[in-house]
């Protein structure tokens, strides 16, 4: 995969997302607060997390030049999260997403690396904006996205899942 970018900040690299990582991607979408504010995904083995990746992750990749990105702490090369830019069916425009293992929550890892991937679509893969979408239930996510730059915009849907979402949305200045 050395065809796509690897990016990095001071603390952290942001690889893209392969079948090595499967692991990694099962246990991150299994755990409490993923099912409860992403939702199931129905990836409970280790064989599920790769067909996952390579059904809902590199295509996009492939076909856009950025995708998830897997987010490894430079101290000890250890997986604590995920965050990308995400092009959904039903969801306008390009998203940023981002999830981090319980464990490397509230160390500023998340803002760390979304800032670093707003800064990849504007800079890096010309996008002109990004969009969010989370839950109402989902505060930090908010608050995140709020400290990002991005401004609430609407509460939306995505097709064939009638839970309301708040849509965000930030321009390239």
């Amino acid at each position: 995969m050395s065809l796509y970018k690897t990016f990095e900040t001071e603390r952290l690299i942001l690889k893209p997302t392969t079948t090595e990582d499967a692991a990694f991607v099962l246990e991150l979408l299994n755990t409490p607060k993923w099912l409860k504010y992403i939702g199931d995904r129905k990836v409970h083995t280790l064989s599920e997390a790769k067909l996952y990746i390579e059904t809902k992750m590199l295509p996009q990749l492939k076909r856009l030049g950025f995708a998830n990105y897997t987010v490894i702490r430079k101290t000890n090369q250890e997986k604590i999260g995920s965050c990308g830019l995400y092009d959904r069916e039903g969801v306008e425009g390009v998203d940023i997403g981002f999830a981090f293992l319980p464990q490397y929550e509230k160390q500023g890892y998340a803002f760390e690396a979304a800032g670093k991937v707003k800064n990849m679509a504007f800079n890096n893969f010309g996008l002109t904006e990004i969009y969010a979408i989370t839950t109402k239930e989902n505060s930090s996510s908010q608050k995140l996205l709020e400290k990002l730059g991005l401004k609430f915009k609407k509460v939306t849907n995505i097709p064939g899942d009638d839970e309301d979402l708040l849509l965000y949305k930030l321009k390239n200045k």
